[in-house]
């Protein structure tokens, strides 16, 4: 009887193992990479910038700085007291979002290829 239970749990998690590792796979194949960064302020659009050129650039008069390199968007500086929106890191995804609550500005990779999926992934 325990033996058979054993069994059956080596099978269960077996397969649990076997669909995280298809849902990551799915993910990773199907996530679309973004044309544009998306400055937000207060739920307001006050800029967007291509993520093919590269620069930066000081956000919210000053108290932010989004860097653009290599297709990748990044907050780097911020006078908010705790760097969330810094240790966000970079994004490039459609639907990936950085956010700095303290300074109500939102980062927002949009735009890109459509993948023909009915749901964002990032």
């Amino acid at each position: 009887m325990k033996n058979a239970r054993w069994k059956a749990d080596l099978l269960l998690i077996g397969a649990l193992l076997l669909a995280a590792l298809l849902s990551f796979l799915a993910l990773r194949l199907w996530r679309v990479e973004g044309a544009v960064a998306v400055v937000r302020v207060n739920g307001v659009e006050i800029e967007r910038h291509a993520l093919d050129e590269d620069g930066v650039f000081p956000l919210n008069g000053g108290s932010n700085r989004l860097v653009i390199r290599d297709g990748e968007a990044a907050v780097v500086e911020a006078d908010c007291p705790d760097l969330l929106c810094v240790r966000q890191g970079k994004i490039r995804y459609r639907g990936q979002t950085i956010i700095c609550l303290p300074n109500r500005l939102s980062v927002t990779i949009e735009g890109g290829e459509e993948s023909g999926l009915d749901a964002v992934v990032g």
